[in-house]
């Protein structure tokens, strides 16, 4: 950008404490040479906030208020959101959508960790390590794993995906230098695409039957809640290991309780319904339950993968070019 172009003014829209952690020095000194802005404004409520009129670009994260019609009656000079956080669908509001609002999002970034968390989830459930670390810690002497956990181990396992979102194809990718066999089940794709993805198409219900891990990355929508109901559930075969790193509402938790406490399947759970399970929970107990609070997506230092995708992408509307990661209102329909 040229020095004598007038920098576009920006503002953070963000919960405070997010602002803090994903912009450190660094990354505001960076910031600052792109745009106009007061780093030490940060809008968690749009009312109190002054010079709105003046506002080219939000710097969205976690915590930013709606921006419904009202909002964006103070802000006529707005043309880009920026979010520097996964899901826009608790403040892109249709109003946006109508203004002809450019909409980036860092999902890509956050997609990332959680990916990761899954491919160690799967790797650690095929060879049993929770439920043999257990029983280590228990007898703390040598026992006989192979007799306890007959044919465990990753080799020729069958990996089931549910859903070609962001993570998912992350996993996918993850998945590539290992012996697996990979069914996805994803209604919105077609088997050409599958089949270039590396990845053979299946219907839900025969890639539960068939999975030995099952992996769930489907958005939270009205069609998906509780996709996993007692029935889909009771497809899965003895053994199996559901992991879910994508929204707590895809599973029926009364339904999953009851198969985990039978002992017939184990799960791996980052998200539930509800969010914190009631203390009483089985699940929190269970030898064949590993149960972590919401900790697959960017925390500590991977929040700066996602500082870093936006402020590449506010880098780009500046110089005038397309974003990287744009997203579009038929997007929503399909995504988290």
């Amino acid at each position: 950008m040229s020095s004598t172009t007038p920098r576009p003014r920006a503002l953070f829209a963000m919960g405070r404490r997010h602002r803090d952690a994903l912009f450190p020095s660094a990354a505001v000194d960076r910031l600052t040479r792109l745009v106009d802005i007061d780093p030490h404004v940060v809008a968690e409520d749009f009312d109190p906030v002054p010079h709105l009129a003046a506002v080219e670009i939000l710097i969205t994260s976690w915590g930013c208020p709606p921006l419904d019609d009202a909002v964006l009656t103070r802000m006529p000079a707005l043309k880009a959101v920026v979010h520097a956080a996964g899901s826009v669908k608790h403040h892109v509001t249709d109003a946006c959508w109508d203004r002809g609002l450019l909409v980036s999002t860092a999902a890509a970034a956050n997609a990332v960790p959680v990916a990761e968390y899954t491919v160690a989830a799967i790797l650690f459930a095929n060879k049993r390590v929770l439920e043999i670390g257990g029983l280590y810690r228990e007898h703390r002497n040598a026992l006989d794993w192979t007799a306890r956990f007959p044919g465990f181990g990753n080799y020729r396992r069958t990996i089931g995906l549910v859903g070609a979102s962001l993570v998912g194809r992350r996993v996918l990718e993850l998945l590539r230098p290992h012996d697996f066999d990979i069914l996805l089940a994803d209604p919105h794709l077609d088997p050409e695409a599958a089949r270039s993805m590396g990845v053979r198409l299946v219907e839900l219900d025969e890639l539960l039957a068939a999975s030995d891990v099952v992996s769930l990355h489907a958005p939270a929508l009205p069609e998906t809640y509780h996709l996993l109901d007692a029935h889909r559930l009771s497809l899965l075969r003895d053994g199996a290991t559901l992991v879910n790193t994508g929204r707590g509402s895809l599973i029926d938790t009364e339904s999953l309780t009851a198969e985990v406490l039978s002992g017939r399947i184990h799960a791996v759970l980052d998200v539930t319904e509800p969010e914190v399970l009631p203390a009483t929970s089985p699940l929190y107990s269970l030898p064949n339950v590993l149960l972590t609070p919401h900790i697959a997506g960017s925390l500590g230092g991977e929040l700066l993968r996602i500082t870093r995708s936006a402020l590449d992408e506010v880098e780009r509307y500046c110089s005038g070019r397309e974003f990287a990661y744009p997203v579009t209102r038929a997007d929503l329909a399909t995504s988290a």
